[in-house]
């Protein structure tokens, strides 16, 4: 066992140690360490007074002691072959921030869709002793280019494939879906058009089935059936012609599967004399700023809160770090509609 005064610094003069939190907040130095560590047995109002002492005097624990007395290397690792960074780089900011709170670093590992970059960087993890790692991809229904091997330590998945038996955090596409098309009928527009990217992606039919069913719980018919292609501002402009041709039964808002797309299509029916949002409301998804807020009106979309699915995979991870129950699955969180002028109500933001 290692004493907790190991976790105090050689000049005790110009940093703040453990001592000084348990003085302040009126407990014994072990008391401290446990509270600290999210370890052993005391009153809540106790962990929280030391907790708050230790923020308010800005103690920060030595990390080699730490682990000593652990047996932890309080890091996680991050392994993503979303090199681009759209959804990674949101969930490792998410899943940082909760993990500064509690003391613990994050190791991000970039593969691509590299195998052999992969295994580079999990045998680099390991020889770093991370305690946990978490999966991250760039589309909902696609693991990682690697098989993992048996790591000897828990893995949550994000954004990605989820194994049978394992642990994974998503964001809730048919959920997101009919919140919009609910959403776009409480405005009033009856004739809601989907526009969406390609079939081979799950997130297409999820974002489907939410308009399909939001259009039925509403007593409404689809105006056409849904129209899939790309994820681009092309595709969007170029189905302006194909949906609006029909002055009579053209629609009165469309709900798009990505903002590219929503903005293409806006662009095309701006440059059509059809106003957005008087003739016709539109609703993006992802709400990715760059083409959201620039997009002119400013885009209504979904935002898939990519950092709170970080936070919540690394706070699982944490738990099965720590052996407590987790029950394994796939677990769909919901996202958040962001109102901006494009489906004509007052903005949210």
């Amino acid at each position: 066992m290692v004493d907790a005064s190991l976790l105090e610094t050689a000049d005790e003069r110009t940093r703040v140690t453990i001592r000084h939190v348990a003085e302040a907040a009126g407990v014994s130095v072990a008391t401290a360490s446990k509270a600290l560590n999210e370890r052993g047995r005391m009153m809540p109002e106790t962990r929280q007074r030391v907790q708050d002492a230790a923020r308010r005097l800005g103690f920060r624990p030595n990390a080699m002691a730490r682990a000593l007395i652990s047996q932890r290397s309080f890091t996680l690792g991050l392994l993503t072959n979303d090199t681009y960074g759209r959804f990674t780089l949101p969930i490792a900011a998410g899943l940082s921030a909760a993990m500064a709170d509690r003391g613990v670093s994050v190791f991000l590992c970039a593969i691509e869709d590299d195998p052999a970059r992969a295994k580079l960087n999990l045998e680099a993890m390991e020889d770093k002793r991370v305690d946990g790692l978490v999966v991250a991809g760039k589309r909902v229904d696609r693991a990682l280019p690697i098989e993992l091997p048996p790591l000897g330590m828990p893995v949550v998945h994000v954004n990605a494939a989820c194994p049978p038996g394992g642990f994974g955090f998503v964001p809730d596409d048919e959920g997101a879906a009919f919140e919009a098309v609910t959403h776009l009928a409480r405005l009033g527009r009856r004739r809601i058009a989907h526009v969406t990217g390609p079939r081979d992606f799950a997130a297409v039919s999820l974002r489907e089935a939410g308009w399909r069913r939001a259009l039925e719980e509403n007593g409404l018919a689809p105006p056409n059936e849904a129209l899939a292609g790309q994820w681009s501002e092309g595709f969007g402009f170029d189905t302006a012609s194909r949906l609006f041709t029909d002055a009579e039964n053209r629609p009165d808002a469309v709900f798009c599967g990505n903002d590219q797309i929503a903005r293409g299509l806006i662009d095309a029916l701006t440059a059509g004399g059809i106003r957005v949002p008087d003739d016709v409301a539109v609703v993006g998804f992802d709400n990715w700023e760059i083409f959201a807020q620039a997009t002119r009106p400013p885009l209504t979309t979904l935002d898939m809160e990519l950092k709170g699915l970080g936070r919540e995979a690394g706070l699982t991870l944490l738990d099965l770090i720590d052996g407590k129950p987790v029950a394994p699955g796939l677990r769909r969180l919901p996202c958040r509609l962001v109102v901006r002028r494009s489906c004509g109500a007052s903005e949210t933001q």
